[in-house]
């Protein structure tokens, strides 16, 4: 794998995309390079946590930034998690880092990178994950968002896409956008993933369905069923999923 990922360029034909301002940037590459894989990576389950970074999402990417790890603890139980973090924000700029194994890893990934006014770009995201679901394996999509600026049609054609692979997406939603909504609902669907909606300012709530889904990374749907046995969050997951 290279050491960084930058989608808008890999997806988009016809004229270069504007380049991002450099300083941000440079220093999201500069970290991807210095946290790749381990030689333990291959053995875990594998999830790519993608996030909408446009300027509307900065309240929520703070707060992904503080409860990611939770995903790490519960796969941790399980047998571990290799995560990806995909983001998007601006004038067609979605970025993908390497692979990578630990929660402060992560965290200084994210932590490096605001939010930047832009319009959506979930089919860039799809793609990504179809194409790494056949290089290398990938169990779960995480998506976090608000909205949804894109034809339906052509992410649902994505969406079936990652699903003949074996990808489940768990679409997470905070807002009231209904058109955000069902576009989410009907990708969760055709996944045989789950939709939930999450308030931004109750962080447990967030947390709890980000471990949800990294059992259902590491473990499967028996992990999930274990962690359900104690947990709200991951029993709505198991229902939802259930109901496809």
């Amino acid at each position: 794998m290279t050491d960084k990922k930058d989608l808008s360029r890999a997806e988009t034909p016809g004229p270069p995309v504007a380049s991002s301002p450099a300083a941000a940037i440079d220093a999201f590459v500069s970290s991807a390079r210095k946290i790749g894989p381990s030689a333990t990576a291959e053995a875990r389950g594998r999830l790519v946590f993608a996030l909408d970074a446009t300027m509307s999402r900065q309240p929520t990417w703070d707060l992904a930034c503080k409860v990611q790890a939770q995903m790490f603890e519960a796969a941790d139980k399980i047998g571990g998690l290799a995560v990806q973090l995909i983001y998007f924000r601006g004038f067609d700029e979605c970025r993908a880092s390497k692979w990578v194994i630990a929660p402060s890893a992560l965290t200084k990934l994210m932590t490096q990178i605001d939010c930047r006014g832009g319009h959506t770009q979930i089919g860039r995201v799809l793609r990504h994950v179809r194409n790494e679901a056949t290089s290398t394996g990938v169990k779960a999509l995480v998506y976090v968002g608000d909205a949804m600026e894109e034809p339906v049609d052509a992410l649902c054609a994505a969406a079936g896409e990652v699903a003949l692979l074996g990808v489940k997406a768990f679409m997470f939603h905070e807002g009231p956008d209904e058109v955000a909504g069902n576009a989410f609902k009907e990708i969760a669907r055709l996944t045989g993933g789950a939709y939930a909606r999450f308030d931004a300012n109750a962080p447990s709530s967030l947390a709890s369905l980000l471990r949800a889904a990294a059992a259902y990374a590491s473990g499967g749907v028996d992990a999930l069923n274990r962690l359900a046995a104690r947990d709200t969050d991951a029993r709505k997951l198991l229902t939802a999923m259930r109901a496809r």
